[in-house]
């Protein structure tokens, strides 16, 4: 991963990022020698957060599986939670 430092951006700006990404689609911003922050472009952007929905899709279908959901109507779903926060209620 190409590393960037805050003086790199004040001196070069974007400019700065535009060429880190030309060669890798990650680069990482230093402040005072502590990497602080990762910048990408949009494409990267969307590709991770493709990859992070998939991931929570799958955990939803193993939850499903395991039993770990409940299949029931909206309005069940409200009677339960109302059941609920009545019972910690008392």
């Amino acid at each position: 991963m190409s590393q960037l430092t805050a003086n790199d951006l004040k001196v070069r700006g974007i400019a700065a990022i535009e060429s880190a990404l030309a060669e890798q689609p990650e680069a990482t911003i230093s402040v005072r020698g502590k990497d602080r922050y990762v910048v990408m472009d949009m494409a990267q952007y969307h590709y991770l957060r493709e990859c992070e929905l998939e991931a929570a899709l799958m955990q939803s279908r193993a939850d499903l599986a395991a039993g770990r959901a409940v299949h029931e109507s909206a309005e069940a779903h409200l009677a339960r939670l109302d059941d609920l926060l009545n019972r910690a209620a008392h």
